[in-house]
């Protein structure tokens, strides 16, 4: 490994302790010692090896390739959760490791699936655990599409930086940015929800959650905590913020029209937001809940999939439909990203007007962008879905092999991949995950790696390994 990479992998372990100090200090402030030991433990595994890496990086070579990158985010997602789950495996409740690893990879992919089946039953340590691990997991996702910009295309690049390659002084400030940027959105969050009067334990951890697309709950059942149309509506705009980009914010604030650019891809999904709301206002609000149908195109754009139990049950498919499109290109959401389904009907529709009227030339470009899309772009989005399909077909083969049915095994691997939590919306609220199989539960816990990190670079990786000449 290199510098950059144990520097990446060790700023992390040391973000961990923090957390596992904070939930200390939160432990013994309110006299809840069941766990507290736990926390202690955790803090000082992570904060030694944070400090391990960081010395070891002194004498490596800062220069790192792309396949490193690569392997760099995809050992943050297997240790990262080791750590994670120690609350969970030591805890009062004699839950297994599997079942802890589990918990913990839902928390930090911001999936949400959890084998808890009553949480008044978890002491409020470990429900502000669960809420931080999905914190501290969107920020890595942000921080690892940052360190993996370069398999990107050269528009997605620019919406996020006018440099077409970072080097490290701009990665680093890129990356405070993005820290910055990631904890204001929290904290603007956290007083939304307060200005309804929810209880301040309940609205920090639903802050901790929604900011990162997650799907963990402070409670068992979401319509106690929003019960009038009012809290319904804001909560929808909280987790509209997880649909767009994170940038989106400082690019209005330091609005420059020469940087037009960087505002493109946000300009397209407020269009496709406003016509998804739109269309659900005129045909879907039958029976006067639209506060509550406008919550569940917003937790599915967002990829959270959160949602209330009357949430009407004939809109599953489109639902679904929205979780696989996802959201923006750098936002915590996940989702094959609506700027790659624009390109491609785009370039699909060129493509047949260019063999009816030969004579005529059609641009590729999207709208507000000075660059066309090239073809080898267009290919990779081809490729991600490619990749999807076949991520999606194997996933559910191997769901119903274990004894679960089609249906159900076909719409749970949808979420896995696409990191949404398992609500009333979807028709499986009520999925025991407590009880699966080892197999199973391996299954989605790869699977909801898969889905976290870019499907891109599962391409690279197969095509290093798997066609090397």
């Amino acid at each position: 490994m290199t510098k950059f990479s144990f520097i990446f992998i060790g700023s992390f372990l040391i973000l961990l302790s923090i957390f596992s100090f904070f939930n200390i200090i939160y432990s013994n402030y309110f006299n809840i010692f069941f766990n507290i030991e736990n926390y202690i433990f955790t803090f000082f595994i992570s904060l030694t090896l944070g400090c391990i890496l960081f010395y070891l990086s002194r004498t490596k070579n800062f220069k790192i390739t792309l396949y490193e990158k690569i392997f760099t985010v995809l050992l943050g997602y297997i240790l990262f959760p080791l750590i994670i789950s120690l609350p969970y495996y030591l805890s009062i409740q004699n839950i297994s490791f599997l079942n802890s690893y589990f918990e913990s990879i839902s928390g930090f992919t911001s999936t949400g699936f959890t084998v808890f089946e009553n949480l008044k039953q978890l002491d409020e340590s470990l429900i502000l655990w669960r809420s931080t691990s999905q914190w501290i997991g969107g920020i890595y996702f942000l921080f690892s599409i940052l360190l993996l910009i370069d398999i990107f295309d050269k528009n997605l690049k620019q919406s996020l930086t006018e440099y077409l390659s970072l080097n490290y002084n701009e990665l680093f400030k890129q990356t405070l940015k993005i820290f910055i940027i990631y904890i204001l959105l929290t904290f603007f969050i956290f007083i939304l929800f307060k200005f309804i009067n929810l209880r301040t334990f309940d609205a920090l951890n639903l802050s901790l959650s929604i900011i990162s697309s997650g799907g963990f709950l402070p409670v068992n059942n979401i319509d106690l905590l929003f019960q009038n149309n009012l809290s319904r509506v804001l909560l929808s705009f909280t987790m509209i913020l997880s649909f767009f980009s994170l940038f989106l914010t400082f690019n209005l604030f330091f609005f420059n029209r020469k940087k037009l650019n960087f505002l493109s891809e946000d300009f397209n999904l407020l269009i496709y937001l406003l016509f998804l709301i739109s269309l659900s206002f005129v045909f879907f609000n039958k029976d006067n809940n639209f506060p509550t149908i406008l919550v569940a195109i917003s937790s599915s754009v967002s990829n959270i999939g959160l949602s209330f139990s009357d949430t009407p049950k004939n809109l599953t498919f489109i639902l679904f439909i929205l979780v696989i499109i996802g959201g923006s290109f750098f936002s915590t959401s996940s989702g094959l990203r609506v700027i790659k389904i624009l390109s491609l009907l785009k370039f699909s529709i060129n493509n047949l007007l260019s063999h009816t009227k030969p004579n005529q030339i059609y641009s590729n470009k999207v709208i507000l962008t000075n660059e066309n899309t090239e073809k080898s772009d267009i290919n990779k989005y081809f490729f991600s879905i490619i990749i999807f399909i076949i991520s999606l077909s194997i996933l559910t083969s191997l769901l119903t092999l274990s004894d679960i049915q089609f249906e159900n095994s076909f719409k749970l691997s949808i979420l896995t991949i696409m990191n949404t939590v398992n609500s009333s919306m979807f028709e499986l609220s009520d999925f025991d995950f407590n009880n699966l199989s080892f197999l199973t539960k391996f299954y989605l816990i790869i699977f909801m790696i898969i889905g976290r990190v870019e499907l891109l670079t599962v391409l690279i990786l197969f095509k290093k390994y798997l066609f090397k000449s």
